[in-house]
């Protein structure tokens, strides 16, 4: 059975529909956010509407307003990646994090579950740990995040180590079979309450770089700006696979059931709205006992999860009663 739910129809606008708990909902404080990042001073402009904002088809700007954010909104006092590895926009992953609590919430009697008897699996950590630092900041979970890049789990290992309020609390592990999802880094009897990714996108490098000078093309008020140019930036592992986001998730559905009564919730984005049939049809071929598909809104954009459990009705009870009672 597959239920689903929506944010509301109509008009969307600008940082408005982000869940109630993001802190990102407002307009940038690019004053406060400098007294966190002083070098945010430089990248700082005005737009064409007088309002001060940053180039955001400037990776270095980019980086260096996400390195304020994880600052002044989780104090995170050192956070670098290197050049080319993926930059994620701050309010969406704090998105996906508000609403896999409330996804949680929802199997506990409405009562989110907070601290460190909660566990979390971040599939595709990358190097800037973003997830297990809002998710350990925000409700005090437990991450582990896995990666098959060494230089990402290293970047974020130093991430880790330079944070106090990381340290002991998240963890990274390096997958190193690039065909494997869970296998590998899910140890024996570990248990998770989540699973998390946001997976590779594309099919190939071509098609990214195809996709990538469409967007660019739309971008009227930035002539000069390059098609190959990817602010965001990010690694072919992070970008594309074989399949595509479809194949991905295809690969981690049928490698859920190996681990279906050591997880409560297995998630994961999913970009293109088509993918969703394909996806629930795995799902019920490996049996999973409830599918749930989240929505959320972003700006103009609608971006959604996929959920997925194969506990039975007496086995979500022990979790709730074990695991999440305090």
């Amino acid at each position: 059975m597959v239920s689903k739910t929506k944010t509301p129809k109509g008009k969307r606008h600008n940082k408005l529909e982000l869940h109630d708990r993001n802190p990102h909902r407002a307009r940038y404080n690019f004053a406060l956010l400098a007294d966190s990042c002083p070098e945010l001073s430089d990248y700082i402009e005005l737009n064409k509407y007088g309002n001060e904002s940053v180039d955001f088809s400037n990776p270095d700007a980019v980086k260096v307003l996400n390195r304020a954010l994880l600052n002044h909104f989780y104090g995170v006092s050192f956070w670098d990646i290197p050049a080319g590895y993926l930059c994620p926009p701050i309010p969406g992953r704090a998105d996906y994090i508000h609403y896999l609590a409330d996804l949680l919430a929802a199997s506990n009697q409405g009562v989110i579950p907070r601290g460190k008897g909660v566990r979390v699996l971040d599939v595709g950590v990358g190097a800037n740990c973003v997830y297990p630092i809002i998710g350990h900041q925000e409700y005090g979970w437990q991450f582990v995040g896995a990666d098959i890049n060494p230089i990402a789990i290293a970047t974020s290992e130093a991430i880790i180590k330079s944070n106090s309020c990381l340290k002991g609390n998240v963890n990274v592990r390096l997958q190193a079979e690039q065909n494997q999802v869970f296998k590998g880094v899910w140890q024996d009897n570990e248990r998770f309450d989540l699973t998390l990714c946001n997976p590779p996108f594309h099919t190939s490098e071509a098609v990214m770089k195809s996709e990538n000078q469409r967007k660019w093309r739309g971008l009227k008020d930035k002539p000069n700006a390059s098609a190959n140019k990817l602010n965001f930036g990010g690694t072919q592992a992070e970008l594309w696979c074989e399949g595509g986001e479809a194949g991905f998730i295809g690969r981690m559905v049928k490698e859920s059931v190996a681990f279906g009564e050591r997880c409560f919730w297995f998630t994961s984005l999913v970009a293109r709205q088509e993918n969703l049939e394909l996806i629930y049809k795995q799902l019920s071929a490996v049996g999973a006992k409830q599918v749930r598909t989240i929505e959320m809104a972003q700006g103009h954009k609608v971006s959604r999860f996929v959920a997925w459990s194969f506990l039975a009705s007496d086995q979500v009870d022990y979790w709730q009663d074990t695991y999440w009672s305090n």
